[in-house]
């Protein structure tokens, strides 16, 4: 068996979980979150835990169990406290300003970059080199922040770009005469 679905998960406070045969959904203070569970997997519930078994000894079930036990804590604790990423902005003139659903990036091109938050995240500007993208589903915020790089990588000569808070960018030296 994993040795990663071996653990429980614990229920925190204020946060249940409702299994429906094939699907678990997490409710909280947040919002609610929704599973479809592998048919190799089996989760149960024991009190204010979760229990994840393989229902078979094959790889691939001991490896679904893994990925499943680890998903759930992930919706738990999103659904409790969230999940949030932030990106700084290197360059002159990169700029960013977060307007509703809307994200506008000034990133050197000749246009204006306009990128529209999907439902579920949030994404704030408080300054106008940061972002801080916020939801409850950790993949999803990944995604955007992940979109949102794409934009403009961090290059190696001068570092400038869109890059997450604390990435630590390898500089290749500049071509000698």
């Amino acid at each position: 068996m994993s040795r990663i679905a071996k653990q429980p998960v614990e229920l925190v406070k204020d946060v249940s979980a409702k299994l429906d045969g094939g699907s678990v959904t997490i409710k909280g203070p947040k919002g609610s979150l929704s599973l479809a569970v592998h048919s190799e997997v089996d989760v149960k519930e024991d009190g204010n835990m979760l229990t994840v078994a393989a229902r078979s000894g094959s790889k691939f079930a001991n490896a679904m169990a893994g990925t499943t036990r680890s998903l759930l804590s992930n919706m738990i604790t999103g659904v409790s406290q969230g999940f949030e990423k932030k990106l700084e902005l290197v360059g002159v003139g990169y700029r960013a300003q977060a307007q509703g659903q809307k994200v506008n990036l000034s990133l050197g091109f000749s246009h204006p970059v306009v990128y529209a938050v999907p439902d579920g995240i949030t994404v704030e500007s408080p300054s106008q080199t940061e972002l801080l993208v916020k939801g409850i589903d950790r993949q999803a915020v990944g995604q955007v922040a992940a979109e949102l790089r794409r934009y403009r990588p961090p290059e190696p000569y001068k570092g400038k770009g869109v890059r997450y808070s604390g990435e630590r960018i390898v500089m290749k030296e500049a071509k000698k005469k």
